[in-house]
């Protein structure tokens, strides 16, 4: 199947970050393959849905396989399915931990396999893995070792794959955001959560959104992990 337009795979993408990137990405004319647990069908020719678990490998199966029958090639991956366990450490239950590295480690690792090998057949390709700067910053008062354990991995994996990939036409790079106002947060939480920056404010859902849209853009930009945090992790 021959396609002029590109193709980009977004998963987590029924609400929040996931959402604001498929709207993104659909006014630059892009066609959108949208995965979620409870994404619901669109009426958009250009968006393709899949409902599925992303941290099971048959449900990653299942996006690349109807992404190639559907529009026939894959420009970029968007791994922005992820969970977030705030609980002090010794409070972790097997349940917790199994859950956190279902979606944020083996969500990134069994459709980011599946899609960089249709990206090698095509000699191009783009990943991008959404991350936190909880990384490279971690807060008192925000418990988050399993955001650090998992999203930490994303941010080595970012530059290891930038390399190997580098002279295949494969790009990979991450955006590292601080707290931005999804669903997740509730309004009268905004002011504290805002005070955790050094701006003084929390991000926008449109601010994620066009860091990916720069960076599927930037085609001399790989490994890159690009802090959208309000200075975050450059320090307090």
């Amino acid at each position: 199947m021959s396609n002029s337009k590109k193709v980009i795979v977004i998963t987590g993408a029924s609400q929040g970050l996931g959402a604001g990137m498929v709207k993104a990405f659909r006014d630059l004319d892009y066609q959108v393959v949208a995965t979620s647990r409870s994404i619901k069908p669109s009426t958009d020719p250009d968006i393709l849905t899949v409902a599925g678990d992303i941290g099971e490998p048959e449900v990653a199966q299942q996006v690349i396989r109807e992404t190639i029958a559907r529009f026939g090639r894959i420009d970029t991956l968007v791994n922005n399915a992820g969970i977030f366990v705030a609980k002090p450490f010794t409070d972790y239950t097997a349940e917790d931990y199994a859950a956190v590295l279902s979606v944020n480690l083996n969500g990134f690792f069994y459709i980011t396999q599946l899609a960089i090998a249709e990206m090698e057949k095509q000699g191009k390709g783009h990943v991008v893995n959404i991350t936190t700067s909880l990384v490279d910053h971690a807060i008192d008062g925000v418990p988050s070792v399993l955001a650090s354990l998992t999203k930490g991995g994303l941010n080595a994996a970012t530059k290891s794959l930038a390399i190997e990939y580098a002279k295949r036409g494969i790009r990979v790079n991450a955006v590292s955001p601080g707290i931005i106002k999804t669903p997740m947060h509730g309004e009268e939480t905004h002011a504290a959560l805002g005070s955790l920056h050094p701006m003084g404010h929390m991000g926008e859902i449109d601010d994620i959104s066009q860091a990916v849209v720069y960076l599927d853009g930037a085609s001399f930009v790989t490994g890159e992990i690009l802090h959208v945090d309000g200075g975050q992790s450059a320090g307090h």
